[in-house]
Parts: structure tokens; C-alpha cells; sequence
């Protein structure tokens, strides 16, 4: 029993420094760029861009998967991005109001 012992716990330690490495060597590259504007740049609109992706990949995809009913994804999405901006940016409310808008639109079509 104690060799599978010592080989449990070398692969955890391994699997430890791994993980360790690949969640740190990301912050060690970027520090001598934060100064730079590229990674401010991106930093100030990445979140939006992969947003935008998600969101289109995910309407597409609802338009493929329930044909004829699109039009209900995009007025309920339309709904969330009115609710956020004018609702304060924030986030659980145009998230329930966008939900609840695509649901209710769904069950009255």
C-alpha cells in the first residue's frame, strides 16, 4: 500500500506545480507590460468583444436550434441591454428582466 501512497502524491505535487506555473506565468510575462497602452487597450475592451461573441454565437445558435422563434431571442435580448443601461448597470436585474422577457415571449408565441 505505501507505493500507492508515494505515487499519489507525486502526481499530485506534480500536477500542483503544473497548475501553479500555468496560473502564474501569465502575470509574470505581463508585468513589465502594464504600463503599456496595448494592454490597457485591451484590457478596456476585451470583456466587451468576448461579450459580443458569446452573445452572437448564442443567438445563432438559438435561431438554429428553435426555428421561428429568433425573433423572441432578440427582443429579449434587446429588453436586457435597454433594462441595464437604463436601469442603473445593474447586472441581476437586466439579467431577471431579460429572462423573464424571453420566457414570456416563448410561451405567448
Amino acid at each position: 500500500m505505501t507505493p500507492l501512497l508515494g505515487y499519489l502524491l507525486a502526481v499530485l505535487a506534480i500536477v500542483f506545480l503544473i497548475d501553479l506555473g500555468l496560473r502564474g506565468i501569465p502575470f509574470i510575462l505581463l508585468e513589465p507590460l502594464r504600463e503599456s497602452r496595448f494592454v490597457r487597450a485591451m484590457g478596456a475592451w476585451m470583456p466587451a468583444g468576448i461579450l459580443f461573441v458569446l452573445a452572437a454565437l448564442t443567438l445563432h445558435s438559438h435561431a438554429v436550434a428553435i426555428a421561428g422563434k429568433g425573433w423572441a431571442a432578440l427582443l429579449a435580448s434587446t429588453i436586457t441591454v435597454a433594462v441595464h443601461l437604463l436601469g442603473g448597470r445593474r447586472m441581476m436585474l437586466s439579467i431577471g428582466a431579460g429572462t423573464a422577457s424571453y420566457v414570456a415571449l416563448l410561451a405567448l408565441a
